[in-house]
């Protein structure tokens, strides 16, 4: 099971995020004992050097809410560890942004999806093994823009497979910093969708437990930020 640090990133400053409530989302003080201050780059190092994660995802709220993409904290996250972007990416262009300013990955969200062409086109544009598709949902039911038509999760994560995307991301915003747990049998639903395809759930992971059980319903890998700030997880557990 491969842990993924995140970075939720508002303002330039490295926030928790909690439920999805973006407008309340504070910054991260300290992890695990040690002093962050909002510092994205500090979360980062401490996240590699004390952890031991490989690979760092950020979601760059205020990208995601159409503002300008963070350009420089994502090149100095890059250089920490490779990155994952979900920065409101929607098209080929974007993506290629995110690509030029270091990222390892572009993360295509449905929360922002515009149309499965406009993610084909990305994914012809920079090769679908580095384009992440994030099944954005709350409380178990997908963010789909008003235009685009209601579908299952199952659904959705088979048509962003169909499309090019090489991974795809289970995140419900609603389990999010709650401790709540992910939801098992969703996860296990999409996993039998798309079998062949890379899962990594993210939202409510309280600890090792939780990690069996992902692995169980299918997960190849995790987002993790919560249980890795207090202490409930560590990358050697």
């Amino acid at each position: 099971m491969q842990l993924i640090g995140v970075v939720d990133l508002k303002a330039g400053r490295a926030v928790h995020a909690r439920g999805g409530a973006r407008e309340r989302y504070l910054p991260v003080e300290t992890i695990a004992g040690s002093r962050i201050d909002g510092d994205p780059l500090a979360l980062a190092h401490v996240y590699v050097e004390r952890f031991g994660l490989t690979t760092i995802y950020v979601a760059d709220l205020d990208a995601i809410a159409g503002e300008r993409m963070n350009t420089e904290v994502l090149e100095g996250l890059a250089a920490i560890a490779p990155l994952w972007v979900d920065a409101g990416i929607s098209s080929a262009p974007l993506a290629q942004q995110a690509m030029n300013h270091g990222a390892a990955a572009a993360v295509v969200g449905l929360e922002t999806l515009t149309s499965f062409d406009a993610l084909s086109a990305t994914c012809a544009a920079i090769g679908g093994e580095r384009v992440a598709f994030s099944l954005d949902l709350r409380a178990g039911s997908p963010l789909l823009a008003s235009h685009l038509p209601q579908a299952s999760p199952e659904a959705l994560a088979a048509r962003a497979v169909n499309a090019g995307a090489g991974r795809v991301m289970v995140i419900d915003l609603a389990r999010v910093g709650a401790r709540s747990g992910p939801d098992i049998d969703l996860l296990a639903r999409v996993h039998a969708t798309i079998p062949a395809t890379p899962l990594v759930a993210g939202g409510g992971i309280r600890g090792p437990r939780d990690l069996v059980c992902l692995a169980d319903a299918g997960c190849s890998g995790a987002l993790v930020a919560s249980a890795l700030h207090d202490g409930a997880l560590s990358a050697t557990r």
